[in-house]
């Protein structure tokens, strides 16, 4: 966004913001999030029936601000994005048929972005291990505790497997994941380490701040009288004074339903099928949605090869060096420097972003902004 919260709950203007080289507008979704809210009650538990809201919404505020009809359109998520995204513009895709019938404009659907997304469950379970107990990522716990960790990996892969994508259970998948959080994700989580910046320690607890206190005090900031004034919140809505950075209702609307063990990168491929390109970037200490259980996703899509092997233990390991550096020069007078680590097949791009955690663009803002504008102008990175 255009500006960043100070610690004196007050606003400084923001170089590196997205809508610096794009229009950009963002969505309180699904209902209850945000300032978001039903006046009848209504509600949303799966993110298949948060995705015929998206696709409304797109629809009308296409139709209403006329001057950005045909324009091309990016949607963007994070974290749960990686969920919600694909089915999102696949909903907006697959209305551009109804819009045509009924004489309205179709969405010039251009791409997707993903950064740090749960878009596989079941892989980025397993990668939980390698990011704590392997090169991959840096051995963080102790030897005893991650030769526990790895003997539970076949167990929790066939668990999910048969409970979860074989055939979905709805109580078998629920006791499927949770063996494998309490085998795989809680010795990391007892550590007291930042689970969206395996670099760092918590900071607070993190219920209340998600480790980055700052958290607590962008909230503060937007239930300023004056903030909500200016946003234009309705002082009537049951909104108003109330935003929180995790509305923890919905969050357990949505884990009674099990969406995230839903399987999402389907959708990515279908996407990628019909000629939308889609971006999925990483930053590289994030331990939460990180870039092992990301990668492995997106070499396992049915779209050419998807830069070779999924890179499971027994898999044929040709196409793992197809990663490489990707960079550039961010200010005059510099010198080309290494960004991180990309790869692309056709209109599908994976990159990492060095020394960024779960929010990418927050930690490393002119890397991402990089990112975005090669992106956009269609640019190899």
């Amino acid at each position: 966004g255009p500006c960043r919260v100070t610690a004196d709950n007050e606003t400084k203007y923001h170089p590196e913001s997205w809508n610096e080289i794009a229009n950009v507008f963002f969505v309180d979704q699904p209902i209850g999030t945000g300032f978001s809210y039903a006046e009848y009650g209504e509600s949303v538990s799966t993110t298949e029936e948060a995705a015929k809201d998206i696709a409304a919404f797109i629809a009308i505020f296409f139709e209403h601000f006329t001057k950005f009809k045909g324009r091309a359109l990016h949607m963007a998520g994070e974290s749960y994005g990686g969920r919600y995204i694909p089915l999102f513009a696949s909903a907006v895709y697959d209305q551009n048929a109804y819009l045509e019938d009924i004489g309205m404009e179709p969405i010039n659907l251009k791409s997707i972005m993903i950064g740090n997304g749960m878009t596989d469950s079941f892989k980025m379970a397993i990668s939980y291990y390698d990011m704590a107990c392997t090169s991959s990522g840096t051995p963080i716990l102790d030897i005893s505790t991650c030769v526990r960790m790895r003997q539970a990996v076949p167990r929790c892969e066939a668990f999910l497997k048969q409970s979860c994508i074989d055939q979905f259970d709805m109580i078998n998948c629920a006791a499927a994941n949770q063996f494998c959080y309490s085998e795989i994700q809680v010795p990391f989580l007892t550590t007291g380490r930042n689970p969206y910046d395996y670099t760092k320690m918590c900071e607070g607890d993190f219920a209340d701040t998600l480790c980055y206190p700052i958290m607590k005090t962008i909230a503060n900031y937007l239930n300023k009288n004056s903030t909500l004034a200016t946003l234009g919140i309705d002082p009537n809505s049951p909104a108003y004074g109330n935003y929180t950075v995790v509305s923890f209702i919905v969050n357990a609307a949505f884990e009674k339903t099990l969406d995230e063990a839903r399987p999402t990168y389907f959708y990515v491929e279908q996407l990628l099928h019909r000629g939308v390109n889609a971006l999925i970037y990483v930053g590289a200490n994030d331990w939460i949605c990180n870039w092992i259980g990301n990668l492995r996703w997106v070499r396992a899509l049915e779209y050419g090869d998807a830069f070779g092997s999924t890179g499971h233990e027994g898999d044929d390991q040709e196409g793992l060096d197809k990663l490489r550096e990707w960079g550039g020069v961010l200010e005059d007078g510099r010198e080309w420097e290494k960004m991180g680590m990309t790869a692309r097949k056709g209109g599908l791009t994976f990159a990492t972003i060095d020394g960024a955690g779960h929010t990418a663009p927050y930690d490393k803002p002119k890397e991402s902004l990089e990112l975005l504008r090669k992106w956009l102008d269609g640019k190899e990175l």
